[in-house]
């Protein structure tokens, strides 16, 4: 579908507005860049009778960092947090991973809560409609059957690419979530439900490709924050088909710590991989001890058993599983030696 079908534009001052939007138009979208809505609407993959445009609402513009902590508003723009001197200089992950998102236009236009909340991803999904028609849909849009994992029994494999997830993720963050009970905070790793597994059915909190986010209905991002931990060193990096617009076939953020020639805390988490951004579990057994090749051949293991082998995008999935590995292996290799 080429053409916008219609809807109304809604333009809230406050958070008040929004919540008051919200409960006005049930199924309105929230519009912060659009980067990523406006061509879902414009394929036909949805259609809401309202767009709740983002921009106006003051509340979730700023940005605060320094030595102590970082605090990003939900409408901070994508730009505005790569570019920021003390993001950069006390959180390089977060810098560097707002900087890699698609390219410089999509980043002057795309928000930090869009990109948290980012729509997950398949080559059988994000199609034009006809192409969707052709291939009877799948199981993410209209259709029954997840065209990735066929004898799947209803669970969908479509995957969480966003950039800004894994990276925060290192950082240990939480966030801030507003809908019509109040606010409330929790660790941002929790609102990533998209496990995704074939022998599991899918329930409100082990999600799927589809239902990949816990937010209760009505509710969404405001802010996203994270303490400072002293002499972490922290990187981001991806693979991409091109190098600017181009979603990441898979994506690695890393936090570390070193005292001497020991490696006493290690972060590692991916995106472009799973239905959920993945926090790797079990990097502590790799802590503790010197740094050296069994150390790397830990983290590859770790890297296999957790992150998922599916066909998602054009490239194979074991091809992407392979990168997801090497790209963790160099960063940490990188940032342990600086």
């Amino acid at each position: 579908m080429d053409a916008l079908p219609d809807f109304q534009l809604l333009r809230p001052a406050s958070l008040g507005d929004v919540l008051k939007a919200r409960t006005e138009y049930p199924d309105a979208r929230l519009l912060g860049g659009g980067t990523d809505l406006m061509v879902n609407i414009r394929r036909g993959i949805v259609a809401p009778t309202a767009l709740i445009d983002m921009k106006n609402v003051t509340e979730l513009r700023a940005i605060k960092a320094d030595a102590k902590g970082i605090e990003v508003g939900a409408s901070v723009t994508l730009t505005e947090l790569a570019e920021h001197p003390e993001v950069g200089k006390y959180y390089p992950v977060v810098a560097q991973a707002a900087a890699h998102i698609a390219g410089p236009t999509h980043r002057n236009m795309g928000t930090v809560g869009g990109n948290i909340c980012l729509d997950t991803r398949c080559i059988y999904y994000n199609q034009s409609e006809w192409w969707r028609s052709a291939n009877n849909h799948c199981l993410k849009t209209t259709g029954t059957i997840c065209h990735v994992a066929p004898k799947s029994r209803g669970v969908c494999f479509a995957t969480f690419s966003g950039d800004l997830a894994p990276a925060f993720l290192t950082l240990g963050a939480e966030v801030d979530i507003i809908g019509a009970a109040g606010l409330r905070t929790v660790p941002l790793n929790s609102i990533y439900i998209g496990f995704a597994r074939q022998d599991t059915p899918v329930t409100e909190t082990f999600g799927d490709g589809k239902y990949y986010l816990s937010l209760r209905p009505g509710e969404f991002v405001t802010a996203v924050r994270a303490k400072n931990i002293s002499g972490l060193r922290s990187a981001y990096d991806k693979i991409r088909i091109r190098r600017s617009i181009e979603y990441p076939v898979a994506g690695v953020a890393v936090a570390l710590r070193r005292e001497g020639d020991n490696l006493v805390d290690l972060r590692v988490a991916f995106t472009g991989t799973n239905p959920r951004p993945v926090l790797l579990t079990g990097t502590e057994r790799l802590c503790g001890r010197t740094f050296d090749e069994r150390a790397l051949k830990g983290l590859e293991e770790l890297v296999r058993d957790q992150v998922m082998s599916m066909k998602t995008t054009f490239t194979p999935g074991h091809y992407r599983r392979r990168v997801a590995g090497v790209l963790a292996r160099r960063l940490v290799t990188r940032l342990f030696n600086s």
